[in-house]
């Protein structure tokens, strides 16, 4: 078993290394937030900028689309299986990413958010790089002691759930803030609730099922998604 790290700790992907790509592992979660933003991201191709890629969970979601997907990460070990999966990685920090202004036609950043310390830079960053008219797709958690209940106390103790340790709740994103710092990029942001589906998540804590649909949810009070185009 990993051993227990500080919260938030970038050295828990190193521990985690291998369950990426199991769905029954630790990051399972991750797949079904994968498959839920790619719904977002318009078909048509061109550059796809993948902001905390981690494994490249995305990667097979966009097959078909057209992209070429570049993933950004701080984690070698998550890059390197990135790579495997057809994701052009890049190490660099969120928030001084290495592109020029414009470059991409689709920026996404999955379950990133909710890990920087520095939330108006990555922000910043991710609307730079999105050329006018490109598309904008992030999901985070909101800063509400809902979301810390059932995504850190409970959350982290169920299957399914994040990997002990993995978040600090101190950097939960409340989705008001998100969207005024989207809009200084030139990014009108929508957002909404999303939540695993009730009955095929029971069939996943029973081991009957391995993929659980995430769905529009009526409440921003834990996960929420957004998408947005950036002004023209």
């Amino acid at each position: 078993m990993p051993r227990r790290r500080p919260r938030n700790d970038l050295a828990q992907y190193d521990d985690l290394a291998t369950q990426w790509w199991d769905p029954q592992g630790e990051f399972a979660a991750l797949h079904w937030l994968a498959s839920a933003r790619a719904r977002l991201v318009p078909p048509g191709g061109g550059e796809l900028l993948d902001i905390g890629c981690g494994g490249g969970l995305l990667a097979p979601h966009l097959r078909g689309l057209g992209y070429r997907h570049v993933g950004v990460d701080l984690t070698a070990s998550a890059l390197e299986v990135a790579a495997e999966h057809g994701v052009e990685p890049v190490r660099a920090d969120a928030a001084d990413l290495p592109f020029e202004d414009g470059r991409f036609d689709v920026v996404v950043a999955g379950e990133v958010l909710e890990h920087v310390t520095d939330l108006e830079a990555v922000v910043a960053e991710a609307t730079r790089v999105l050329r006018p008219g490109g598309t904008f797709v992030c999901d985070t958690i909101n800063r509400t002691w809902f979301a810390r209940l059932t995504l850190v106390t409970i959350g982290e103790r169920l299957r399914g759930g994040p990997p002990l340790g993995c978040h600090d709740h101190r950097l939960f994103v409340p989705p008001r803030r998100l969207q005024e710092l989207c809009a200084r990029g030139g990014v009108d942001l929508r957002v909404h609730g999303l939540a695993p589906h009730p009955l095929q998540y029971a069939l996943f804590l029973a081991r009957r099922r391995d993929e659980v649909e995430m769905v529009r949810a009526p409440s921003l009070a834990a996960v929420y998604q957004g998408v947005g185009v950036k002004r023209r």
